[in-house]
């Protein structure tokens, strides 16, 4: 099946505004509902209370093999329709 990309944006920001980005996020996570806006997109997300959580470290490197470039992604998965118990939490 195509995936599609409904919500998209990237800032630059300083890493307090960050953090306190993250604690709004995971408050409403919480809540099972999460409403997303950056602009005139927004994305509102019905969260079930069991949810596949991933986190990636990643690095990209330069032609001498030097680390030009580091990254850390969090990403929240599950299957519309999924109830209570579906799998659980899985850290990657």
């Amino acid at each position: 099946m195509p995936e599609e990309t409904v919500f998209s944006t990237e800032l630059k920001e300083d890493r307090t505004a960050v953090a306190a980005y993250l604690r709004d996020v995971a408050d409403k996570l919480e809540t099972g509902e999460l409403t997303l806006r950056a602009g005139s997109q927004e994305s509102t997300l019905s969260v079930p209370a069991r949810v596949t959580f991933e986190v990636k470290v990643e690095h990209e490197t330069d032609a001498t093999g030097a680390i030009k470039e580091r990254s850390v992604e969090f990403e929240l998965e599950w299957k519309d329709g999924q109830t209570d118990d579906a799998t659980g939490l899985e850290i990657e």
